[in-house]
């Protein structure tokens, strides 16, 4: 038997061979470079439209709206106007330096004030969400984020029922040595702020937010983000991407706020509130549409 098999073995070898010396004109060879590399879409360059200016001086940071009041914020300062007539109604002033030490950016969302602060300037960085009782003004709620390897919270939106929040890195003032800007994100929570997810901004948003990062963001009611940086007078729209890491810049609007946060007008379509801070003035701007239509490989964030 063993040496039957033997002779089995033999043959099915010998078969082998035949196979591939008669198959060998039929070999397959990979071409690897035949794949086209990625190209980025094409930013669409459109202009927005200013409507109204109110006087606030408390405007050095950003500003939140809701139906009936705009909230222009500087560090330590929440300052309550009618958007009917610009007038002041409350205000509300921490200790400079103090427990919340930088409010970068609020959201106004169900009868509150969600406020992003961190510590900036001081390393290491440190963040804090603050709410506020938005008729009050008085605060009613605190979650520390501690150090995140992230960076400093700038902006925070809701999303999913949880939250998207921006995160700062800087090449001077406020950074640490071995992060710049480039390492700014945005980052993804749920309703505990356990996070979720996240992105990296591309390098052509990158680029024209440096030496710093964004000082503003929301979801546009399209579903695109819009982030505004620290001084260029620029919105930037993104899309998140159908796959990876990195969220795709699908268009630049020149604006007339320079930088820093602003909020989606509720119940006005495609209308924000932004600020002038040299001029101490909260800006309403009517905000172009962004065409999307032809764009493969994004997905909206709502």
């Amino acid at each position: 038997m063993e040496a039957i098999s033997r002779v089995v073995l033999a043959g099915l070898a010998a078969l082998a061979l035949a196979a591939c010396a008669g198959g060998a004109g039929q070999e397959i060879v990979l071409n690897r470079s035949a794949a086209a590399d990625y190209a980025a879409p094409v930013s669409q360059m459109l202009t927005a439209t200013t409507l109204k200016r109110y006087p606030a001086p408390d405007a050095d940071q950003g500003v939140a709206v809701d139906s009936r009041h705009f909230y222009a914020i500087d560090n330590t300062v929440i300052a309550k106007h009618l958007i009917a007539t610009g007038e002041l109604v409350a205000r509300w002033v921490g200790p400079r330096n103090g427990l919340v030490r930088h409010i970068n950016s609020c959201l106004a969302d169900r009868g509150e004030l969600w406020c992003a602060n961190s510590n900036y300037s001081l390393t290491p960085m440190g963040s804090s969400v603050e709410a506020f009782d938005a008729r009050t003004l008085k605060p009613v709620a605190t979650h520390s984020l501690g150090m995140t390897d992230e960076g400093s919270i700038t902006w925070l939106d809701r999303y999913h029922g949880g939250w998207i929040s921006g995160f700062a890195h800087y090449d001077e003032n406020g950074g640490v040595p071995f992060k710049n800007h480039s390492f700014s994100s945005v980052v993804t929570f749920d309703a505990s702020w356990r996070r979720t997810g996240g992105w990296l901004i591309p390098d052509t948003v990158l680029a024209r937010m440096a030496p710093h990062a964004a000082s503003g963001g929301a979801i546009g009611p399209d579903g695109l983000l819009y982030l505004l940086g620290h001084d260029r007078p620029e919105l930037y729209v993104l899309a998140a991407p159908a796959m990876g890491p990195t969220l795709i810049h699908v268009a630049t609007i020149a604006i007339e706020a320079e930088g820093q946060a602003f909020s989606w007008a509720p119940g006005r379509q495609r209308v924000i509130y932004a600020i002038d801070r040299r001029a101490g003035r909260v800006l309403a701007i009517a905000v172009p549409a962004v065409n999307v239509s032809a764009l493969q490989d994004i997905r909206t964030f709502r």
